[in-house]
């Protein structure tokens, strides 16, 4: 998508910064410009609103978390929550794997920690972009997974066997079959 932004500081840095961007951006489509100079000048009131959004879901987020047994500290300024993985939780696992077996496990998907750098492993990050509701869905699934809460399972796309449950490999032994 279309990005617009803008600086403000040290007025040396603004100018080295105007200098290199000059080379590497220029001409954004007009409508964006139009747009981008509509919201400077009249987007308080859905900032706030925005801002608002964001404060609810990190709100329940972060309260959530720290009940599944996470150390969370409550972002002032952020789209992400970072939160500290119970050393239990990762049951000896990098975040890498941590959060693929969460993905498998709880239907969460969240990123690792040491995707961002070293100093990241142990930690994951979530993004507030999902409503209300299903934070608190990805929530109860997560405390599911790791702390063994029951769960609302998802349906399976598998045909039972004719002796009424999935085929598993004992089926396929005893058909003969090796698929």
């Amino acid at each position: 998508g279309w990005r617009v932004g803008f600086c403000c500081g040290n007025h040396e840095m603004v100018r080295a910064l105007s200098t290199i961007k000059g080379y590497y951006d220029y001409g954004h489509f007009a409508p964006i410009q139009i747009a981008s100079i509509m919201a400077l000048r009249n987007g308080d009131t859905f900032v706030r609103e925005q801002c608002g959004i964001y404060e609810k879901r990190r709100d329940i987020l972060v309260k959530g978390l720290r009940k599944i047994g996470w150390e969370v500290e409550s972002p002032r300024a952020s789209m992400f929550v970072w939160a500290k993985v119970a050393p239990a939780h990762l049951a000896g696992q990098g975040t890498l794997d941590f959060c693929f077996r969460l993905l498998e496990e709880a239907d969460v998907a969240i990123a690792p920690g040491a995707g961002f750098g070293p100093n990241g492993e142990g930690f994951v990050r979530i993004a507030l972009v999902e409503n209300e509701q299903r934070i608190k869905q990805a929530l109860r699934q997560i405390d599911a997974a790791l702390n063994g809460k029951t769960k609302h399972q998802r349906p399976t796309n598998k045909v039972p066997a004719d002796n009424g449950h999935p085929p598993d490999e004992e089926d396929a032994i005893q058909d003969g079959s090796d698929s």
